[in-house]
């Protein structure tokens, strides 16, 4: 079986899953050889497929191996620019159809605020009012520039989202049809918002300090537990969805959505871990957008997608030289300093926290450099030999 087969198997099952109705296959109970983490999946679906043939996890009929686990970090929508929105959209519909058509313990689904902005910012949109919508954000926001007078009467006829850049950008691919599938995953409990993958390792999109579990009201003493964690942080979710009936989805004290009122949404799936003088405020209560990092909860390793090398840099006070895509990068805190660095985490330490980045910026990478990350060896996957696989 070839890599190239593997790979237009794949992308047939995963067009095939996407023109069904939604759908989620139950659990399977079953022990993996290989559990793996993908970072945030913002790219075609072939390049996502391309992965994870490379590292020898797809089968001649194009699904994942039986023997394998993948954990998706969430964000499986918008990229690109905006002649490539059509493909794009579908692209990540198809990403979402094909996971979801996978055994729930087989093809783990964590929720990122992309994926969130279906059922959030975007829960009133018809294609037709967005495609109105985004039409006028286009002439609004040119070349990373924004014209902020026009950009006034943009929001007072669009209330529902905080910018034109987001309709233009942020939210370029947005298509109904995904928020329909949002809608059935959630209510079916697919998505998630944490998943344990051992007593001390939290995979999540964007990380939670002490102040986000104090929002579920976990004990502090049960903070060092993943399981415990996880299962607080699902809770809060499932008990959001279950009492929504229309408009956008919130979790409250853990995700708002935003709008022309309040700005850009704020939250755990937002929010980013910062150092700057100028985020020493907005690091404060929740939901935000920031945190601060000597803030993460001792005795946990969380692994996370949704901030680039070169962004968690800037954010963290360090030069941006060095910056690279496709690798695996941590940071490590005792609640007083911060070290951050390429590579897999060094063994946990009492006292400490950690983060795992694997937010390699997909769609900028060749598909042999674009590492994921291995929870039972905790380092980046190493792809099999061609005699093995």
């Amino acid at each position: 079986m070839s890599k190239t087969s593997s790979i237009q198997a794949a992308l047939a099952r995963a067009t095939e899953a996407a023109e069904e109705a939604p759908r989620s296959v139950p659990a399977e109970d079953h022990v993996w050889r290989r559990r793996l983490v993908m970072g945030d999946p913002q790219a075609g679906l072939d390049q996502v497929l391309a992965i994870l043939a490379h590292h020898g996890l797809l089968t001649g009929e194009g699904w994942l191996r039986s023997d394998v686990q993948l954990i998706s970090v969430g964000d499986h929508f918008d990229w690109g620019k905006p002649p490539e929105r059509e493909s794009a959209a579908a692209s990540g519909l198809a990403l979402v159809a094909w996971l979801a058509a996978h055994p729930a313990t087989q093809a783990v689904m964590l929720l990122g605020n992309h994926d969130l902005a279906r059922v959030g910012e975007l829960a009133g949109f018809t294609d037709a009012r967005f495609a109105e919508a985004q039409a006028e954000a286009d002439r609004i926001y040119q070349d990373g520039v924004t014209d902020e007078a026009a950009e006034q009467a943009f929001l007072a006829r669009w209330p529902e989202v905080p910018s034109a850049e987001l309709v233009a950008r942020d939210f370029g691919n947005f298509r109904a049809a995904q928020r329909t599938w949002m809608e059935h995953l959630l209510r079916a409990k697919r998505f998630r918002v944490a998943h344990a993958a051992a007593p001390d390792l939290l995979v999540l999109h964007a990380g939670v300090t002490q102040e986000d579990l104090d929002v579920t009201r976990l004990p502090p003493a049960q903070r060092e537990d993943a399981n415990q964690v996880a299962a607080a942080l699902n809770a809060a979710l499932d008990a959001a969805v279950a009492g929504w009936t229309r408009g956008p989805l919130v979790i409250p004290g853990l995700h708002h959505p935003g709008d022309a009122a309040q700005g850009e949404g704020t939250g755990i799936f937002y929010q980013r871990p910062s150092l700057l003088p100028e985020d020493a405020e907005r690091v404060r209560g929740t939901p935000r957008r920031r945190f601060d990092p000597r803030r993460l909860p001792t005795g946990l390793t969380q692994v996370v997608g949704h901030t680039r090398d070169k962004r968690s840099r800037a954010m963290l006070g360090m030069p941006p030289t060095g910056a690279r895509d496709g690798v695996l990068r941590h940071l490590v805190t005792d609640g007083t300093r911060v070290d951050y660095a390429h590579g897999a985490p060094p063994p946990p330490a009492p006292g400490t926290a950690m983060l795992v980045f694997t937010d390699g910026a997909m769609r900028e990478c060749q598909a042999p450099d674009y590492e994921l990350f291995d929870l039972d060896t905790r380092a980046a996957a190493t792809a099999p030999r061609p005699e093995d696989r």
